[in-house]
């Protein structure tokens, strides 16, 4: 389920006040700039917001800090927005977002904390209670499962059985060779179903079924 996130982004506040400040027949080059710049920006936000958010959340960003992880990501795409080339805007962000959940798992394990809270997500106005249960036993599920891998298996797992990305885009975000892509997609996938084994059986013998 999509995560909620926050939509509060100051975009190009500054680039947006230049035709303010300078004769409009001078700078109408320049505001038209900033307005595309910004449009461009908002367009990025809209498009990704939710990809982003599920791509911390399944690197390791604890639930509490995705929201703001998000706008750390969209601040940075920022900065860099004239070096994203058009077609590739999803993989810009995505490497961004990694980066962004890398320095997040470092904190916390600088901190010694141990997150519990709980899934932030959108309620589903369809689904009855035993259904939002199932859904976040679930999610939990995959969370510790995810959270048991090494980072580079949980990043390529993610994006390819989750995001649905290919191995040619994953290749190309994290700079690596394919091959190396589907290796770690191969140990990935062995650990899951493993995991999933030692979980069911867990849960089976807790409840004496």
């Amino acid at each position: 389920m999509p995560l909620s996130v926050h939509r509060r982004f100051p975009l190009a506040a500054a680039d947006a006040t230049i035709a303010d400040q300078l004769p409009a027949r001078a700078l109408s080059p320049v505001a038209t700039a900033a307005r595309d710049r910004e449009a461009r920006l908002r367009g990025l936000v809209d498009d990704h917001i939710d990809f982003v958010a599920r791509v911390l959340r399944n690197a390791g960003t604890p639930p509490a800090e995705i929201d703001d992880d998000v706008q750390r990501t969209f601040i940075a795409t920022a900065r860099r927005l004239d070096d994203v080339r058009p077609g590739a805007e999803k993989s810009f962000i995505l490497r961004i977002a990694l980066n962004v959940a890398a320095h997040a798992r470092r904190t916390l394990a600088r901190r010694r904390e141990v997150t519990a809270d709980p899934a932030l997500e959108l309620p589903d106005g369809g689904a009855t209670p035993e259904q939002m249960a199932d859904r976040k036993q679930l999610r939990q599920m995959l969370d510790r499962i995810l959270a048991s891998f090494h980072p580079d298996l949980r990043t390529v797992f993610s994006l390819y059985e989750i995001e649905e990305l290919s191995m040619v885009e994953i290749a190309a975000a994290l700079g690596i060779p394919q091959g190396t892509v589907a290796s770690r997609l191969r140990r990935a996938r062995a650990e899951f179903r493993q995991q999933v084994k030692v979980l069911r059986a867990l849960s089976e013998s807790e409840t004496g079924s």
